[in-house]
């Protein structure tokens, strides 16, 4: 049984940081694509991160250069740093995994056939 659960969210005000984390049981991650993605209200999911087998990331312009995605193999777990948050990073963030892609494309990642419940981030001025 796959299981996806994330941690780490919360409120805060630009310019803070946060760091989410997402535990993952159930199977061997390594040979998986792995993702954020994030849905603020009224608006489509959006990819945010995505990580390789071999630990390669990609990220959306909207958040290169403020948010690092991490994972430690040995611990299965993946982390998002986030820095200098802004409002609009406003939204409930999911954690996501797929085995089906050959690599992993960021802006596939709310496609991806199994993610967690969302943790909450709020970013206010």
């Amino acid at each position: 049984h796959v299981q996806l659960v994330e941690s780490g969210g919360g409120s805060v005000q630009a310019g803070g940081s946060l760091r989410l984390s997402c535990a993952a049981s159930g199977y061997t991650y390594s040979s998986y694509c792995m993702g954020w993605f994030r849905q603020a209200p009224g608006k489509e999911r959006e990819g945010v991160a995505a990580i390789d087998s071999d630990g390669s990331t990609s990220y959306a312009d909207s958040v290169k250069g403020r948010f690092t995605f991490s994972k430690e193999n040995t611990k299965n777990t993946l982390h998002l740093q986030m820095n200098n948050l802004k409002p609009e990073d406003t939204a409930m963030y999911y954690c996501a995994a797929d085995e089906t892609y050959s690599d992993c494309p960021t802006r596939f990642v709310p496609e991806y056939s199994i993610s967690g419940q969302g943790t909450q981030v709020t970013v206010s001025w």
